[in-house]
């Protein structure tokens, strides 16, 4: 149910470049109760008294010096396209084509010179009452729209946080850490963000990107666990483990980040060369999330020690992956990366992983 504020206390504009004109309606209005009544003769002023004081009624003249009352409605409605123009026309003319004109520029009503008292109020009362409705509406809808961009951004939150859990699930299983995703997903942020994708792709891929090795989780520890190197038989088992993340993350197609994340756990071994797997899928064929995850695992992969294997430095990763351009990797996205290795590098610093007696990270 809504209630309006009282209406005598609205805000009432009133321009006429007859000050006779001016000092009656004030007189009208204030012996009405009226509280908040302002007013100019230089209809210059017209459009900055409406909006300093955020009137909610304008007694307009039409015939006016330097500025005639269609000019103000004129950048009125450029100032305020969306909103309800309470405009309340003062004229002597009442012309069918002054009355239309008025209309189309934006009055509500006319108010006919000479002033009749009754009429003056009535009218004033009845477009008040609109406006005020207008207004309660409109902040309602404000509220309402704040109120579902929080709760839109908390499901947001709680579903990213969920699929980080999960994708550490993977990671602990294989790796016992949950750096990785943290720092594949920032760098693939980085890379999406050089690419020049649009901010709401950006950040999809920086909170799918987490999942790119879900399916890990259905690899029997004899294979993931393997301290040396798999045998064929051994890695054509590892290498399902991204049919089984896309199958762990399919039926969601109508949730973009859902959709995202399948498209990644599917295509992140793709090459651009169309040797990698499962799909072997080549050049722009592989999904642009794929080819950028793919940059950022290996570099983090290679870079990253492991129980079973010491790190590489930057500049061995960096020449590697420069030597696999046009062939492992999208070319386009190699100089890209090179780009904001200064960047990735800060962030990795910062989230480097921690191993039993290792005292160096």
């Amino acid at each position: 149910m809504l209630n309006l504020p009282n209406i005598k206390s609205a805000h009432i504009l009133i321009v006429d470049d007859q000050i006779v004109n001016v000092k009656l309606l004030e007189k009208i209005l204030s012996n009405a109760g009226y509280q908040n009544i302002f007013s100019t003769t230089d209809s210059r002023q017209a459009v900055d008294l409406f909006l300093e004081h955020d009137i909610d009624t304008l007694l307009l003249d039409i015939r006016m010096p330097h500025m005639d009352g269609f000019e103000v409605m004129s950048e009125l409605n450029n100032h305020l396209s969306d909103d309800y123009l309470p405009i309340l026309v003062l004229t002597a003319e009442i012309t069918s084509e002054v009355r239309a004109k008025a209309l189309q520029s934006g009055a509500k009503d006319f108010l006919t010179k000479p002033f009749d008292q009754l009429e003056v109020l009535q009218r004033i009362h009845n477009i008040l009452e609109v406006r005020l409705l207008h207004k309660q509406i409109r902040h309602q809808n404000e509220q309402l729209e704040a109120e579902v961009r929080k709760r839109t951004l908390e499901l947001e939150n709680s579903r990213y946080e969920v699929i980080e859990r999960l994708g550490q699930a993977a990671e602990f299983k294989d790796n016992e850490t949950g750096n990785h995703i943290l720092r594949m997903s920032k760098y693939s942020r980085l890379l999406a963000q050089a690419y020049g994708l649009p901010n709401d792709e950006v950040d999809l891929i920086f909170l799918a990107a987490p999942m790119h090795d879900i399916g890990k989780i259905g690899i029997p520890d004899h294979v993931l666990l393997k301290p040396g190197k798999l045998d064929p038989e051994e890695w054509t088992i590892m290498q399902t483990h991204v049919e089984l993340g896309g199958e762990l993350l399919s039926g969601s197609d109508e949730i973009p980040l859902m959709e995202k994340a399948k498209n990644i756990a599917l295509s992140h071994h793709e090459k651009w060369d169309g040797s990698g797997y499962p799909n072997g899928l080549s050049g722009e064929e592989i999904p642009i999330e794929g080819r950028i995850c793919a940059v950022c695992d290996v570099f983090d992969a290679l870079t990253s020690e492991r129980p079973y294997k010491e790190a590489w430095s930057v500049e061995k990763a960096m020449d590697l992956i420069r030597s696999e351009s046009g062939k492992h990797f999208d070319p386009s996205l190699v100089p890209l990366f090179d780009s904001i290795l200064e960047d990735v590098l800060a962030y990795r610093a910062e989230h480097l992983d921690h191993f039993p007696g290792n005292e160096n990270d």
